[in-house]
């Protein structure tokens, strides 16, 4: 010990000390040894990169179900172009009217006047006075309202005037929403609507199979239908709604036609559409040529097994072009 610190003390002045007094331990006065020193980056660099990754999981996670909680934006609604006009109101209001204005009597002008004063502004009843001609109009009804914006429309009614068919145009005005209402000029008498040409019928290929094994399945309906309601559920099916005809008042004459379509519309065969046409006689009717109606049906049927059970039962249209 003592020759080393006398060696410390006057030898040359040297900052080292042999490497086997410290066994490998860093040597006083020297830098770091290389890699020592930038170790931290390592750590800091690793921080960043973990950092990057729960963030990059977190919104993969966040993103699905913050969007599942936003509401969704509400869309702008359409604004309408069509008036706004009480039509109920001013339908009961119109029908109100025309039942006093197209029935007038001679000597009755003064009564029709003070009930026509209840429709029209002040002042105006007048402008309706038939000057003792008789008027008496029946079966009175609305068939349509034309809006012309929020507060005026012309209601058209149907009547039989004189015994005549024929329209009636009644402008009303409208306020707060139809709670005030006043006929709003003149009425103006119109044709009836004229006679339709009914088009000619389009081909319908029959499905005899089908047919034929609807036909006397259905002569048991209807006759069930009209005579013996206590059998009718056996011929309809599941959840099918049929009310039997009132009792007494028909009884089933006969089927005189069938068709049933060979294709269908929904394309499933066992669901099928066919009309009937049918004869009935009026029950009470007795002799040799008793009174008979024939109608025509629409059948919507379901096939069960090796049977057929009806789903519905309606009029016709367009029987008369088959």
């Amino acid at each position: 010990m003592a020759g080393r610190s006398t060696a410390r003390r006057g030898g040359a002045p040297d900052d080292t000390v042999a490497a086997d007094d410290y066994d490998g331990a860093q040597v006083p006065g020297r830098g770091p040894r290389a890699g020592s020193g930038g170790r931290w980056w390592v750590w800091v660099g690793r921080a960043v990169l973990w950092a990057f990754i729960i963030v990059v999981i977190f919104n993969g996670l966040w993103m699905p179900i913050r969007d599942s909680l936003a509401e969704p934006s509400a869309e702008p609604t359409a604004e309408s172009d069509e008036p706004d006009f009480p039509e109920s109101a001013a339908s009961a209001f119109a029908l109100r009217f025309a039942e006093t204005y197209l029935n007038a009597k001679k000597g009755k002008g003064t009564e029709r006047a003070e009930e026509l004063a209840a429709f029209v502004p002040d002042g105006k009843v007048a402008e309706l006075n038939l000057s003792g001609a008789e008027l008496t109009g029946r079966d009175i009804q609305v068939v349509g309202v034309d809006p012309q914006d929020d507060n005026n429309a012309v209601v058209t009614l149907s009547a039989d005037i004189n015994g005549d068919p024929m329209r009636l145009d009644v402008p009303v005005y409208a306020a707060d929403n139809g709670a005030s209402l006043v006929v709003s000029g003149r009425p103006a008498l119109l044709a009836a609507p004229a006679k339709a040409e009914l088009p000619a019928p389009k081909g319908v290929e029959n499905d005899s199979g089908t047919r034929d094994e609807l036909e006397p399945r259905l002569k048991r309906f209807f006759e069930a239908y009209a005579e013996t309601p206590e059998h009718l559920p056996s011929y309809l099916a599941d959840g099918a709604h049929v009310a039997q005809l009132p009792a007494g008042s028909l009884k089933f004459a006969g089927l005189e036609e069938l068709v049933v379509p060979a294709k269908t519309a929904n394309g499933n065969d066992d669901v099928r559409q066919a009309t009937a046409t049918v004869k009935w006689r009026l029950a009470g009717e007795k002799g040799d040529d008793p009174a008979e109606l024939t109608q025509s049906y629409r059948l919507s049927v379901i096939k069960d097994g090796d049977d057929w059970k009806v789903l519905d039962v309606q009029g016709a249209p367009g029987s008369f072009g088959r």
